[in-house]
């Protein structure tokens, strides 16, 4: 009797926001001259969230490829892109510079096989995933010289994201020298991921298939690895020097998923990086869970 009525209390408070932005907090001063911004969204109850630092701006790192890939399928939905359409892969681009060519280094991508497809042509589907799952570079510059930057951003104003920019593609040093980098907010990261999983950011069908590419993720050293194992979770990193990021969607087992990222910088060690973003991801779960945790029948 004492459990269920400590239950009912449970379910009729107000969710531990607070608390949870306390310790997540106090787990981010345990390392000192990071910059790092959490969004935490429950999408099965609005009133649980938690945004540290949301609307600071971060390079995005390849986080800028959820928008790209977003932006295909749009254009797929409207009749303008097929999702088998052929592309000739190239390792020529221009830089918003001024135009001048630049190539990719295949040591410096994720996906160095996809270089032996270079002068053949290569499914937009399969760069899709690539550019996702395995944060290819090649695969990211190809789609966008297809589906435009300045698309590309026009789309995240129309899902609610005011921040988050992208100018160009992977790699475009001259762009890079300028300041010219696409940015990210975790608020507008979880804005678009919150989109996808309701439905709003492209058909029904084009959502879906986005889930399917983000569940499918190959880098899963951040965000899953604070979860317990077999938590699916549609996410996606982002990497450069002294910036680890991850945004991502948690499905955890009987209840609504929820969205959390993290972006960190001016972490130069990735260990410690890496370790923060696996601590927060865990107390995020373990708050995002505590109902289920605490039935009737718990400890019996």
């Amino acid at each position: 009797m004492l459990q269920t009525s400590l239950l009912l209390m449970l379910l009729a408070a107000p969710p531990g926001a607070s608390s949870l932005q306390e310790i997540l907090q106090q787990r981010i001063s345990q390392v000192k001259g990071a910059s790092v911004a959490v969004a935490y969204q429950d999408l099965g109850d609005s009133r649980d969230a938690v945004f540290l630092e949301a609307d600071v701006s971060f390079h995005a790192a390849s986080t800028m490829k959820v928008p790209v890939m977003v932006e295909f399928f749009r254009q797929v939905d409207a009749g303008g892109l097929a999702l088998e359409q052929p592309i000739v892969l190239s390792n020529r681009f221009a830089s918003i510079v001024d135009g001048s060519p630049y190539s990719l280094d295949a040591r410096e991508d994720e996906d160095a096989a996809l270089y032996e497809h270079l002068g053949k042509p290569v499914p937009a589907s399969e760069l899709l995933k690539r550019m996702i799952i395995r944060s290819s570079n090649l695969a990211t510059n190809s789609l966008l010289a297809l589906v435009d930057a300045k698309r590309v951003t026009r789309t995240l104003r129309a899902l609610g994201a005011p921040s988050m920019t992208v100018l160009r593609g992977v790699e475009d040093g001259k762009a890079y020298a300028k300041g010219l980098n696409n940015t990210a907010t975790a608020r507008d990261l979880s804005t678009l991921l919150a989109a996808l999983e309701r439905g709003k950011a492209a058909s029904p069908r084009s959502t879906q298939a986005m889930r399917g590419i983000l569940l499918a993720q190959e880098l899963n050293e951040l965000i899953p690895a604070g979860l317990p194992p077999g938590t699916p979770v549609a996410h996606k990193t982002g990497q450069i020097t002294a910036v680890l990021h991850d945004a991502a969607i948690v499905y955890p087992p009987g209840r609504a998923p929820y969205v959390l990222v993290v972006l960190t910088r001016g972490i130069s060690d990735e260990q410690v990086a890496r370790a923060l973003i696996v601590d927060l991801s865990r107390h995020v779960h373990a708050h995002a869970t505590r109902v289920l945790f605490q039935g009737p029948d718990a400890g019996q």
